[in-house]
């Protein structure tokens, strides 16, 4: 079957391909459906199939659409291996239970958006939400205004005042105060929520349920939108714990970045969902990553997912620009080409295998 094969051109034909391939590989399938419709009038749902004991001692975890959009590349990796006979043995005789859970963020995958209904980003919405106080981020309140402006697309005016922010603090030092997460600005970027998610709250249920009691705990969360077209960075996804991140670069390699040496295409951010570990089940071992596949340059990204959010925030916006709009965003975090497909596949292919591996020798 050609890489071409495993993807999608909309969230619903994404979702068939994964309930027919679950199907043929003998798996049964645990919807939870969205309390929203699609962009199609298609029912949403977090999808989740298992592969292996209920009681195995370790589970590997290959989840996409964290980031709605993102999806499209995702659920291509999850279908590849769900329709390769030989992973498919290599998995059960690993004796590692194995949880595919396609599009976690269902509504933005169909919608074209990187947030959740909510306009939250998942990957920044898992704090207890206890009462402690949530991070502040300074930077991104001083750059709110010109982020999303009145008109789009922006003036010289509000890009200058970007440009001045990174004059001071370095280009990265504009990225982290933008995507790094923040609390303030409901409608803003890389909102983090001021509670859980709809998505947070199934994730934690899914989760508990099928990794509440397991000693070793993998996890391959499938990402867009940063470094070289079409390479795979193997991002460390987890605490800063020297014994977890040997474990990660002794079963990926030494190419594991991290966010916090600053090897990583990815600045520092809050409330990642790794942490729903803890709660769920915090005896694990936990390993993972963020396989985070480079799309277009950053700076193109960010103008996508700026125009995305000032289109929300203007509904009058004429049927034109709105489309523009949209397949920018699209085009922004997946790369609809056969070469930029093949290389998607084979590299989600060897990690996966990788973290079987690792977790089958622990």
């Amino acid at each position: 079957m050609s890489a071409d094969a495993h993807f999608s051109s909309s969230y619903a034909e994404a979702r068939g391909k994964f309930l027919q391939a679950t199907a043929a590989a003998g798996l049964t399938v645990q919807s939870h459906a969205h309390p929203l419709a699609g962009r199609e009038g298609e029912t949403l749902a977090m999808d989740v199939a298992r592969l292996g004991s209920a009681d195995a001692a370790a589970v590997l975890v290959l989840s996409s659409a964290c980031h709605g959009v993102e999806g499209y590349c995702g659920s291509g990796v999850q279908h590849a291996l769900l329709s390769d006979a030989g992973f498919l043995a290599t998995a059960r005789a690993s004796g590692v239970a194995m949880l595919w859970i396609h599009a976690l963020n269902p509504h933005g995958f169909s919608w074209w958006r990187r947030t959740t209904h909510e306009n939250v980003d998942l990957n920044r919405n898992f704090h207890p939400y206890d009462g402690r106080p949530l991070p502040v981020n300074a930077g991104y309140a001083e750059l709110a205004d010109a982020l999303l402006p009145a008109t789009w697309p922006p003036t010289p005016e509000n890009e200058a005042v970007l440009a001045a922010y990174a004059e001071r603090h370095g280009a990265f030092g504009l990225q982290a105060a933008i995507s790094g997460g923040q609390y303030s600005h409901p409608d803003g970027l890389f909102f983090g929520g001021l509670g859980p998610t709809w998505s947070h709250l199934v994730l934690r249920q899914v989760l508990r349920e099928h990794a509440g009691g397991c000693r070793r705990l993998g996890w391959v969360d499938v990402h867009t939108g940063l470094g070289p077209s079409g390479h795979g960075e193997k991002i460390f996804a987890g605490p800063n714990d020297a014994a977890a991140i040997a474990r990660a670069k002794a079963w990926w390699g030494n190419e594991v970045t991290s966010t916090y040496d600053g090897s990583s295409t990815s600045a520092p951010l809050e409330g990642l969902m790794w942490n729903v570990v803890k709660t769920v089940n915090p005896q694990a071992e936990y390993t993972g990553i963020a396989l985070e596949y480079g799309t277009v340059p950053v700076p193109e990204v960010m103008t996508a997912l700026r125009g995305d959010h000032w289109l929300r925030l203007h509904p009058e916006t004429g049927a034109a620009q709105r489309g523009a709009i949209q397949r920018q965003m699209l085009q922004a975090f997946y790369t609809d080409t056969p070469a930029w497909k093949a290389a998607i596949v084979e590299q989600g292919h060897a990690a996966v295998r990788q973290a079987l591996k690792g977790l089958a020798g622990g």
